[in-house]
Parts: structure tokens; sequence; C-alpha cells
């Protein structure tokens, strides 16, 4: 049996994960170690044959992951979803995004426009082309790999510059000159579901099981609610 449990995750449940793996430490005696990475760099990596015990990503990754007999589907469990808000300085005021006329403006009123690559970023560049605006906002859009580095572009920011991401990493950054302005409006919200599966060659296999079960109980469940994943 390894001394850890090595874990991939999406980094949008960064906060209730973090939480719910330090209760199975003290509960377990066991040490999880944690690699954050987009789905779509799981997914590569994934592919190319890396070995952990437990994959976390969205629920359409963990799908094909269960086709391609990389996970062990029957141990799958749902860990939630989280949706999309906009993201601005703490000192900056927040653009009324209560409709989605007011979105469209407060997209085409700012000075940039940032959001990841990851799977929030890719919903917001869909929701941005539906409105036709997209193309109207490229040459003021900035691009980073995932929401920390987004995050830290924001935080060096200047004027009217709003981000895009997932409401739980916003919400991680609200005590380090971050807030988040607002949910997106409901008719263009989208939420990315997310859920936990062994892997099937898990170096650990019956560790990898009882954690990914762990991550089921009450208690955890509980400590994703209180991070607002839903």
């Amino acid at each position: 049996m390894s001394d850890e449990i090595h874990v991939l995750s999406a980094g949008a449940i960064e906060p209730g994960l973090l939480d719910a793996v330090d209760l199975f430490r003290m509960q377990s005696g066991r040490d999880v170690r944690i690699t954050w990475a987009t789905t779509p760099v799981i997914e590569r990596r994934i592919a190319g044959g890396e070995k952990v015990d437990v994959v976390i990503a969205t629920s359409h990754a963990i799908d094909g992951f269960v086709e391609e007999k990389k996970v062990a589907g029957k141990e799958r469990v749902a860990i939630g979803r989280v949706g999309i808000g906009m993201v601005v300085r703490d000192r900056a005021p927040a653009p009324d995004i209560s409709s989605v006329g007011a979105l469209k403006y407060a997209v085409l009123d700012a000075d940039s426009v940032v959001f990841n690559r990851a799977s929030s970023g890719l919903q917001v560049e869909r929701i941005l082309g539906e409105m036709g605006i997209l193309d109207r906002i490229q040459a003021k859009t900035v691009r980073y790999g995932n929401g920390p580095a987004m995050m830290e572009h924001l935080l060096k920011g200047k004027g009217k510059e709003i981000g895009f991401g997932a409401i739980t990493e916003i919400l991680m950054f609200s005590d380090k000159g971050l807030k988040l302005a607002a949910p997106l409006p409901r008719e263009v919200q989208h939420y990315t579901e997310y859920a936990a599966a062994p892997m099937i060659a898990a170096p650990d296999g019956a560790s990898a099981k009882k954690f990914t079960r762990y991550l089921d109980t009450p208690e955890a469940r509980g400590m994703f609610a209180a991070r607002g994943i839903e």
C-alpha cells in the first residue's frame, strides 16, 4: 500500500476538496496528494498513460474515461456542480449583469475581458459567441491556462477590467483583492458538473475506492456545499 493517495483533480472544486481531504486525513491517518489541472489537461494526461489513484473532472470527461475503461464506472461519485460568475478587483465598481442585456453592455464597455481555457472558460466563450459579441471583443480578450493565473492577472490590472470564472475559484480570492460581481444571469448561466472515480490501474486500488466512497459521505458533501458546490 502506498503512503499516500494520489488524486488528479480539476481546480474548480478546490476549496471543497481541500476541506474534505483535511477531514479524511484526520479520520483515516492517510495522506492525500492532489495534483491540480484543467479538465482538458487531465484528459491529455490520462490519454498519455498517466496513472493516479482517483480522477476528479467534469462529468463529461469521466464519462469518456469510463468508456475507455480508464476508471471504474461502478465506483463513480457525483461531486456537484459549479456555476460561472463575473470577477472584478475589490475597489472596482461591480458592473450590472442582472440581465443578458446588461451583461452584454458590461462586456462591451470593459477595457479588457479575461477568462481561462478550462471548462468554465470554454463555456464563457460559447456564451459570448451566442450573444454575438465574441468577435467584437477579441482585441481586448486575454486567455489563461487556468483560473488562478487569470485571477493573478486581474489582481495586477487597472481600469475597467472584468473576468469570468468558476464561482468557487472567484470566492477563493475574496480576501486577496478580488470580489464576485455576480453570477451570470439565469438565462445564460452554465453549470459544470464534476465527478470522481478511481482509476482501474490505480497504484493503490483499495485506497482509491475508499477515498472515492468517502467523497459521497454526508460529511464530505456538506463541505462541498459550504464552498458553493451545489
